[in-house]
């Protein structure tokens, strides 16, 4: 079989779910959006579930009617995206609880939905999604005799502990929801970690879950292994791979691994990234390319049947690191050609 293997450990996923839960003052939901970042929404969150994780929050509302078939009632889900043009009947149906971003969304749901529950999100000052101060000033009396149940806001620097946006986006929201006895919620898993003051009623573990930065003592909760498809001998001023971009200094043993950018491994972490037979690291050598990758072999002893791209030698932190990027996009952007194992699978 050519196809490369992604096994997901659930047990790691609840493990690190409930580590933030106990991080948090008081209640703590997960954010499971993306198809739980790209790593199984239905598998994941009925790990989650059986975990003690009754609150959630996805990006859309076409991905609160998936969560909701997959888990039926009772849970909370929130949707971060509001309640936009189209939305009303998935709202309505599967009982969402659309977080209002605008006065027009406030309008759209008050008109179509106004006994149906709904959060609204201030921007206290990432400038991305919620109302803004005056918006929030202009609205408000009309927004809380509707019986909001959460208000909320997002960090934009919370992996960043002394950045000082953490401190004034924490005014903002105090003052914005000053003297107002809904429940509130600022802190995703950074937030959680600058501290207690950014927990307030809900916390929202997210990236944490998945066994990423900025969780420094989070559980690994993947790994990737890909077939070896040929291994050949190459002589030196041999080249590998499209554009000649990596010519051969002596004799080398080469694999061909069954996996590529069309798998989410990006090209530029080419030159930084190795692939691990065991404990030995084995570098990447040539361009990445669609669906394939030379690896250079030469150090190993056997012939591979498999390589690992992630395992407890090289993180999904460490790849990310290698692109350029970070752990979501890493997650997130993993192709749908992968068998996918799952292992702890929920009691």
């Amino acid at each position: 079989m050519a196809t490369a293997t992604a096994t997901i450990n659930l047990n790691a996923i609840r493990k690190n779910w409930q580590k933030l839960r106990s991080l948090s003052s008081n209640d703590a939901a997960a954010v499971v959006k993306a198809n739980a970042y790209g790593l199984g929404l239905k598998q994941v969150a009925k790990a989650l579930y059986v975990e003690g994780a009754r609150i959630f929050f996805v990006a859309t509302a076409e991905e609160g009617a998936e969560l909701r078939s997959i888990l039926g009632e009772p849970s909370d889900i929130y949707v971060f995206s509001g309640h936009m043009v189209g939305d009303t009947e998935l709202i309505k149906n599967y009982n969402l609880i659309p977080l209002i971003n605008s006065i027009e969304q406030l309008s759209r749901h008050s008109k179509l939905l106004r006994e149906q529950k709904f959060g609204v999100q201030l921007d206290t000052g990432m400038n991305r999604l919620g109302l803004e101060p005056m918006e929030w000033e202009a609205s408000k009396e009309l927004t809380l005799s509707l019986n909001p149940v959460l208000i909320m806001s997002h960090l934009a620097c919370a992996d960043e502990p002394n950045h000082k946006m953490n401190i004034n986006q924490l005014n903002n929201f105090l003052t914005l929801t000053n003297k107002i006895n809904i429940k509130k919620s600022l802190a995703a898993t950074g937030g959680i970690l600058l501290g207690p003051e950014y927990h307030f009623d809900l916390t929202r573990p997210g990236i944490g879950i998945y066994g990423c930065s900025p969780m420094q003592d989070c559980l690994p909760v993947l790994k990737i292994d890909i077939p070896v498809i040929q291994i050949r001998n190459i002589e030196s001023g041999e080249t590998v791979g499209y554009g000649n971009t990596w010519t051969s200094p002596s004799k080398k043993r080469i694999a061909t691994i069954s996996a590529g950018y069309a798998d989410g491994i990006f090209r530029t972490i080419g030159k930084k990234t190795r692939l691990y037979f065991e404990e030995i690291g084995c570098p990447i050598i040539g361009r990445i390319s669609m669906d394939l990758i030379g690896v250079d072999i030469t150090s190993l002893n056997v012939e591979p049947d498999r390589l690992a791209l992630i395992n407890s030698r090289q993180t999904i932190d460490k790849i990310a690191d290698d692109a350029g990027t970070i752990g979501y996009e890493f997650l997130t952007s993993l192709g749908q050609r992968y068998k996918r194992n799952y292992t702890g699978v929920a009691r």
